[in-house]
């Protein structure tokens, strides 16, 4: 222990102890006496130190969330936080363009992102406790943390905006998505900023070899590979190397590719919410608290009280309600598709330095992290403050949208055949989610079933996905509104689309 002149907060947490049990420590001129009582002890005193930890205990940070309130994060999640890598997430959206229709949805990557670390703990320590049978390690929770924290290192402007809009127009033919992106972040934050000895020197992480490699499993819960269908023949996804099948269901508790019931959701629900001014029924303290693993047919699967389904079905409803009121509202879409051409007109004009010097455009960034780091949403202000001749047509596009000369949204009806399209469902497409979702009694705790959906509820819905096509007028002001409007709603009685009628106001306002 090194002697400190400066004297700060910190908190000691120590987990596991059952029996009474009394240490005392000595830094500086502080000390600290800590008795325990059952399996969790918390306490807060003033010490003079560095770095400071015994055993499985160390000093913890804690963070006051609206969402989560004060949260305690292991310090090494601390020091990952305080990077430049993990710090430019605070100059992502994390609703995109609907901050410019939701005034208050001016939230980040970067709080969600926190979020995530901190509820996959509570998950994972909260199976740890409650299914000691499961031999869930503090390395195994660690990991499961920084898997959390790390998920979005890879969004780019205006996070889905980047890669679902204006990488899907630059590289059509790639299926390049940001965990990807993600991923190589992580592995370059962990090398800039020198983690990897830190981790396996100071927190006892595995960061060589190739089992049980703790690096790789973390990589692996950012990024999971899923099952592939190619010409009706399903392509089984590769092992995961990280960890042994009997703890495959870490790999559920940040992105759970079964059910979509994991904790990324469970934040960003209630994160979402909070800001736009949503109400959300779903309880994610509850199913922490519910969650047990069982096992079916060999494999592990983190499972729900049956008593919990039709409360499940809330987190679907949730996601349905954010993505039509919110990330799908016709002026959100219409903002995007401007911040989008902007960026298409701007993507071979703005050059982003990377390693050895080397450039790259706009979408070229993505391959580099050292250039990568860089690319946030302030490209749109380094747009708008520009004089250079070439950004002029970007330039003008951003002023339109600060000036709300926005594209107009002709019309919209349902099905599919051309122009601009989104789709709202539950989350898996069209299959009801809670249908590959395991249960169990509390008189049967260790054998697992499903729900049939009739045995939830009559109420609940008969399909779970619909695509919308939506024309957008670019030039609005050129006149001739009704003119276009006549002919889209002939054209689709004429195709038998379904046109949604909708006040002109909502489509250019501000709010709705």
């Amino acid at each position: 222990m090194q002697n400190s002149s400066s004297t700060y907060l910190f908190n000691i947490c120590t987990e596991g102890l059952k029996s009474k049990m009394t240490h005392s420590v000595t830094g500086g001129q502080a000390g600290v006496k800590v008795s325990h009582y059952g399996l969790v002890l918390h306490t807060t005193k003033r010490f003079c130190a560095d770095t400071w930890k015994w055993g499985a205990a160390v000093c913890c940070k804690v963070f006051n969330d609206p969402i989560h309130g004060h949260m305690k994060l292991h310090p090494l999640l601390v020091r990952i936080i305080n990077t430049p890598e993990f710090q430019r997430l605070r100059n992502i959206k994390q609703l995109g363009g609907a901050y410019f229709v939701y005034p208050g949805a001016s939230h980040n990557r970067f709080e969600h992102s926190i979020g995530v670390g901190y509820l996959a703990g509570q998950l994972a320590t909260s199976l740890k406790i409650n299914q000691p049978e499961l031999d869930i390690s503090d390395q195994d929770v660690l990991c499961v943390q920084i898997a959390g924290l790390c998920h979005d290192l890879g969004h780019g402007p205006f996070s889905h905006l980047y890669d679902g809009l204006f990488i899907s127009e630059t590289e059509p033919k790639t299926k390049w998505k940001h965990e990807k992106a993600s991923v190589d972040m992580f592995e370059y934050l962990v090398e800039n900023n020198g983690l990897r000895r830190v981790m396996k020197e100071e927190y006892g992480l595995n960061t060589e070899g190739e089992n049980e490699n703790d690096l790789e499993f973390i990589k692996e819960m950012i990024n999971r590979t899923e099952n592939e269908s190619v010409s009706n023949v399903t392509i089984l996804a590769p092992q995961y190397k990280g960890r042994s099948k009997e703890k495959s269901f870490l790999y559920d508790i940040v992105s759970n590719k079964e059910t979509g019931i994991d904790v990324d959701k469970f934040d960003y629900f209630a994160r979402d919410c909070y800001h736009l001014g949503f109400q959300s029924n779903f309880d994610h303290k509850r199913f922490i608290m519910f969650a047990r693993v069982c096992d079916v047919d060999g494999k592990k699967y983190i499972c729900s009280r049956d008593k919990e389904a039709a409360n499940l079905y809330d987190i679907f409803h949730t996601r349905h309600t954010i993505h039509r009121r919110a990330c799908q509202h016709r002026v959100t879409k219409s903002v995007e598709i401007m911040i989008k051409d902007a960026l298409l007109k701007a993507n071979d004009e703005i050059k982003i330095e990377g390693s050895e010097g080397k450039l790259f455009s706009l979408s070229e960034a993505k391959g580099d992290m050292e250039a990568y780091v860089k690319l946030t949403d302030q490209v749109v202000e380094e747009i708008s403050r520009s004089t250079s001749e070439s950004l002029k047509d970007a330039r003008e596009i951003i002023e339109r949208i600060m000036t709300r000369k926005l594209y107009w949204c002709v019309g919209e009806a349902k099905l599919v055949s051309m122009a601009f399209t989104i789709t709202m469902d539950y989350g898996m497409e069209n299959t009801d989610p809670i249908s590959k979702t395991y249960f169990y009694k509390k008189t049967k705790p260790d054998r697992a079933f499903k729900i049939p959906k009739a045995k939830v509820s009559m109420l609940l819905p008969e399909y779970f996905s619909e695509t919308i096509l939506r024309v957008y007028w670019k030039n609005p002001e050129d006149g001739g509104k009704e003119k276009k409007k006549e002919s889209f709603n002939q054209w689709c009685k004429e195709n038998n689309y379904e046109v949604h009628e909708e006040d002109d106001e909502a489509t250019a306002g501000t709010d709705q």
